[in-house]
């Protein structure tokens, strides 16, 4: 049984860093396409950066694009969050699948067959 769980949220100032940790759990994490979500209040579930099975390619979203950075090793999945601003406000969501896509990487929830809780990130102005 596959588990992820989030870690490294918090409550921070507009232009602050902050670094999430996926820990995963089970077998043959190489196997899975790994991504990063967020959802703000009364809004959808929306991809915020995603990552192939080896790590060699990465998607982000436009809103996020040099400001975020997705990466991943043996332990688990990381997102680091640079230059924060408050529209980053969400509880961010990590989630893996396997498969297969020509793409890389899977951009859709939909896509996405195991998520973990949730952490919540807070970015005051």
């Amino acid at each position: 049984q596959v588990q992820l769980v989030e870690s490294g949220g918090g409550v921070v100032q507009t232009g602050d860093s902050l670094r999430l940790f996926c820990a995963f759990s089970g077998r043959a994490f190489h196997n899975y396409y790994m991504g990063w979500f967020r959802q703000a209040p009364g809004k959808e579930r929306d991809v915020v950066a995603a990552m192939s099975r080896g790590g060699a390619y990465a998607y982000y979203a436009d809103s996020v694009k040099g400001r975020f950075t997705i990466s991943r090793d043996s332990a688990g999945l990381y997102l680091q969050m640079d230059n924060l601003k408050p529209d980053d406000t969400a509880v961010y969501y990590c989630a893996g699948t396997t498969g297969y896509t020509p793409n890389n990487y899977y951009t859709s929830s939909e896509d996405y067959s195991t998520w973990g809780q949730g952490t919540q990130v807070t970015v005051s102005s």
